[in-house]
């Protein structure tokens, strides 16, 4: 992502949760690409620029994303579970809804995918093949519109609060293992 003066830095391995959250903000800008890109071309020839984009979001969502939702299932969403306050407890059918919406959001994503590789092969879609992207690409940014607020908003702010600092060490040395990097913080 390019850097925006005044921004707020990207997190590091060290704050896992920010860098959760961090994440957030690059699903919903691929997301937003996907989405322009779809609106604008109309399943018809992109431009390069509209390409050079369309094949970046795709390879976002194909190889990043679900490093970022084994990030959730894998490392905080059970240290979550194991946190023995009612704070915690409460929290349990809620994120029993987001591993759901993992699920959906792949079998999306799979489907934007297939027609957006598709789409690059053969230079253009039906107007059904299109209207079909836009629909599924419509049903995704609804999920994650909700998904993320729940996220952001309740379980990442009580992650932040509940789970100690070497329980956080780990899940950011779990974080860095799943994207071959080095672990130390």
């Amino acid at each position: 992502m390019p850097v925006v003066i005044g921004g707020k830095p990207e997190s590091t391995f060290a704050d896992p949760i920010g860098l959760l959250g961090d994440c957030h903000r690059r699903i919903e800008n691929f997301l937003s690409v996907l989405v322009k890109v779809a609106a604008e071309a109309q399943g018809r020839q992109m431009s390069d620029n509209q390409s050079a984009a369309w094949k970046t979001a795709l390879r976002y969502f194909r190889e990043a994303a679900p490093k970022h939702t084994a990030d959730e299932e894998e490392s905080l969403f059970p240290r979550l579970r194991c946190v023995a306050l009612p704070e915690a407890r409460a929290l349990l059918a809620r994120m029993d809804a987001l591993q759901e919406d993992h699920i959906r959001a792949g079998q999306a994503h799979n489907e934007v995918d297939r027609l957006g590789l598709l789409w690059i092969e053969k230079g253009n879609l039906s107007p059904e093949q299109s209207a079909c992207l836009s629909a599924v690409l419509g049903q995704l940014s609804e999920l994650y519109r909700n998904h993320i607020a729940i996220e952001d908003g309740e379980v990442f702010p009580l992650a932040a609060a509940l789970i100690s600092a070497a329980e956080r060490e780990a899940i950011g040395s779990e974080m860095a293992m799943r994207r071959g990097l080095d672990p130390i913080l």
